[in-house]
Parts: structure tokens; C-alpha cells; sequence
């Protein structure tokens, strides 16, 4: 059976002439693209593309595909249009898994965008961090993921497709004023969730010295009530200070140091219609 995206994508390079330029009008790499060419030449068994000079061009069998996907495309997306008019946006359910400062700062804002724009949907939300939340992705309990990676070059889940919607800088909780992190490498360190104090032992070691953990707690609120409380210091994700702020501490950004917050999605698009209008309503939202 012929693949629906690798049809789009031979599509674009009919309607385009070049692989760089599909991969611009689809929004994919150009390898993701080439990718794309080999497996539909796989799948049919024949030669769709040639090689000329830097460029491609499309065999005349291809170009017969290429002119049957654009028929096929077109009665897909006009299916998926009637689809959306009748049920897609007035009713349906789509369910979002987020990560807790996530849900305390710009989700809800999503929420009230998603709710005035689309009132027939129906959103349910699932708290949890992000290796849970990518399984319910990968499982179909969930329809988007918001999730955070501390390195921007880590390669894709496979299957999974990451929408970039913003950089949350990481935070020095102290008293007084806060200082850079070698002000601190004699001071008791209090540590978040698993990811987060892998992250506080990262950037201590980058700095010389071994924070000495004294206590370990998932709640911003308790981390920042022990730090005012002059039991020791921490670091917290902006996000966490702008969902919960202690009035006795204080804080300063550690330069160079920023968690990468994304819109995790299953597929490649074109998303089904009430995911990606809560896509666009958490692009909204920020």
C-alpha cells in the first residue's frame, strides 16, 4: 500500500523541481525528504527519481505518480476538510500530557484560547513528566506532549515529531543576592526530580565542584519555602518561578544554561484537526 507522505512528498518535488525546495514547502529536512523518495521507489519498485547535475529530476514513471499523488492528495485534503467542518472542531476530544510548570504558566492560557476558539472540543489534560508523557504519545493516550530536553541536539524519538515553543533559562534559588554558582560550592544544595538534579549536577561539575545534596523534593514550593528557610540553595527552571515564587528568595540566571521546551506529536503532518488547533493555540499561548 502506497504511503500517504511519501505521496506528499513526491508531490512537492513534482510541484517544487527540487528536493531543497520540497523540503522548505513541507517544513522537513532535505534528508528527511530523500528519505521519503527511496523508501516510495522501494515500496513501488520502480525508478522515480535521476540524478542530474546537483539536482533531480523525475522519471517519467515518476512523473505519472507524481500526477496520480496530486489527484490522490487533493480528495484526501478535501475529505479532511469536510471531516473538520462536520466534527473535527465542533466536537471530538483532543488530550494533552505536560510537565508541571508547564501546566502552571502557559497551558492554561492554551486552554482559554482553545475553549473560546473551539468550544465543541474537548480537552483533557494528564500532569507527568516527560519520558511518561512521551509513552502516552507513543501508546495513543495522548495526542500532544509538552516536554522539556536540556540538550537541543538530542535526536528525535522515532515516529515522533518536536515543535519548538520556547527556552526556559535555568535559575540560582538563594537568600540574600544571588551569586554565580562557584559562590556556593561550600553550601548544602537542595535538588529536584530526577532530570532536574542530573541537570544541578551537570552544571555544578562544569563549575569545579560536587554539590552536597541535603535534601530532594519534586515541589517548587517546598524547595523555595527550605531555601528561604536558610536550609541551602537550589536550581529551578524559569518556568518553576513563574508558576510559584517565594517572596524571601532570590535569584539569578546561570548563563549558557537552558532546558528546551517543545510540542511533542506523533507523525508528521498534516495533524488531525483538533490537534493542531491545540498546537496553534499553545504557539498562542507564549
Amino acid at each position: 500500500m502506497l504511503d500517504v507522505v511519501r505521496l506528499r512528498v513526491l508531490d512537492a518535488v513534482a510541484r517544487t523541481g527540487s528536493v531543497t525546495a520540497a523540503a522548505r514547502d513541507l517544513h522537513y529536512s532535505q534528508p528527511s525528504v530523500s528519505h521519503h523518495l527511496a523508501r516510495l521507489e522501494a515500496e513501488t519498485g520502480a525508478r522515480l527519481v535521476q540524478r542530474v547535475g546537483r539536482g533531480i529530476r523525475l522519471t517519467e514513471t515518476g512523473r505519472l505518480l507524481a500526477a496520480r499523488a496530486a489527484d490522490i492528495l487533493a480528495r484526501i485534503d478535501a475529505t479532511a476538510d469536510e471531516l473538520a467542518a462536520h466534527v473535527g472542531l465542533r466536537s471530538g476530544r483532543v488530550r494533552l500530557a505536560a510537565f508541571p510548570s508547564a501546566l502552571g504558566t502557559f497551558v492554561p492560557a492554551a486552554v482559554t484560547r482553545l475553549a473560546r476558539d473551539h468550544p465543541g472540543l474537548e480537552l483533557r489534560l494528564t500532569e507527568t513528566e516527560p519520558p511518561e508523557a512521551l509513552r502516552l504519545l507513543r501508546a495513543g493516550r495522548a495526542d500532544v506532549a509538552v516536554v522539556f530536553r536540556y540538550d537541543d541536539t538530542a535526536p528525535e524519538d522515532d515516529g515522533i515529531t518536536m515543535i519548538h515553543l520556547l527556552d526556559d533559562p535555568s535559575m540560582l534559588v538563594a537568600t540574600g543576592e544571588a551569586g554565580d554558582l562557584t559562590a556556593y560550592a561550600d553550601a548544602d544544595w537542595i535538588a529536584g526530580c530526577d532530570r532536574c538534579r542530573s541537570h544541578l549536577l551537570d552544571l555544578c561539575a562544569k563549575a569545579g565542584f560536587e554539590p552536597r545534596l541535603s535534601f530532594t523534593s519534586d515541589d517548587i514550593v517546598a524547595v523555595q519555602a527550605l531555601v528561604a528557610a536558610g536550609m541551602g540553595v537550589t536550581v529551578l527552571p524559569g518556568l518553576a518561578l513563574r508558576a510559584h515564587r517565594h517572596p524571601d528568595v532570590a535569584v539569578a540566571e546561570i548563563p549558557g544554561s537552558t532546558r528546551h521546551v517543545y510540542a511533542a506529536v506523533y507523525g508528521e503532518p498534516p495533524h488531525p484537526p483538533g490537534t493542531e488547533a491545540l498546537l496553534q493555540a499553545l504557539r498562542s499561548s507564549l
